[in-house]
């Protein structure tokens, strides 16, 4: 069975929707799409991704279950809980709220490589769970719900989720699509890797429209796992020469003042 998630196009948050070039990048991902031999399509209900994944399912003449848990990973990070050393994993995005005098909550990637370097226990498989930073969040709570919705879907497709690996009821070649987000993505990555959610929050990016894609291995009968074959490819931005947005990542130097610090 493979696996394709596309993230949504260059977002406008403001109305939650696409802007000008996000919407041109989504009508370039649709011009391929025929290429990938989608099955079933699952998108998430957050506008951006379903505007994105509406070119592509016209093209296909699919309609797509949407899916609660392919929202953005909503976790959040609750300043006002924590101490300063805490604090520090998000120096710039932290913002007092006039009207209570309390710290606003935020979502919890993005981590400031200086907290990170401090606290390698974040990217631990397990530890993660027990430190200090997510003690003051809902992600467990977040994550362990948004992993076990994925896993009962895919346990429809034949494939329980068995420690690292699957067991496998009824393999199959089945493609499935998800018009999703960055963080969801790399959280689902981390479920399927077995790893730390931090270590591919923190290592990957992905641009607006791009593919990242996943395919089964089954070497031994009846056990699989899932094999990642490409993150976040744009061949479709690059045959439709158009550049990848910025979104997702961050300042490549910090003097540049244009790119997101």
């Amino acid at each position: 069975m493979r696996l394709l998630f596309f993230r949504h196009g260059d977002p406008d948050y403001t109305v939650d929707g696409l802007t000008a070039k996000g919407n041109i990048e989504a009508e370039l991902l649709a011009e391929r799409i025929d290429s990938f031999n989608i099955d079933d399509t699952f998108v998430s209900p957050l506008g951006r991704a379903r505007a994105t994944a509406e070119y592509s399912l016209k093209k296909l003449g699919k309609e797509a279950t949407v899916c609660d848990w392919l929202q953005e990973f909503p976790a959040l990070f609750d300043p006002n809980t924590a101490d300063d050393n805490t604090r520090k994993a998000y120096p710039n995005e932290l913002r007092l709220n006039d009207a209570t005098g309390e710290y606003e909550k935020r979502i919890v990637w993005d981590v400031m490589p200086s907290y990170y370097m401090e606290h390698p226990e974040i990217f631990d498989a397990k530890a993660w769970r027990e430190s200090e930073l997510v003690k003051h969040t809902n992600m467990v709570e977040v994550y362990d719900h948004v992993t076990k919705s994925f896993d009962k879907l895919l346990l429809e497709y034949g494939y329980e989720k068995n420690g690292i690996v699957f067991k496998v009821h009824e393999n199959n070649e089945k493609v499935l699509a998800f018009f999703c987000h960055f963080g969801i993505t790399s959280v689902l990555l981390s479920h399927l890797w077995g790893v730390s959610p931090f270590v591919t929050m923190q290592f990957l990016a992905m641009a607006p429209t791009s593919l990242t894609e996943l395919v089964t291995e089954e070497r031994e009968k009846g056990i699989a796992i899932f094999r990642t074959l490409r993150i976040g490819d744009i061949t479709h931005l690059t045959m439709g020469n158009e550049p990848p947005a910025f979104s997702a990542r961050f300042c490549e130097r910090y003097e540049n003042k244009d790119e997101r610090h």
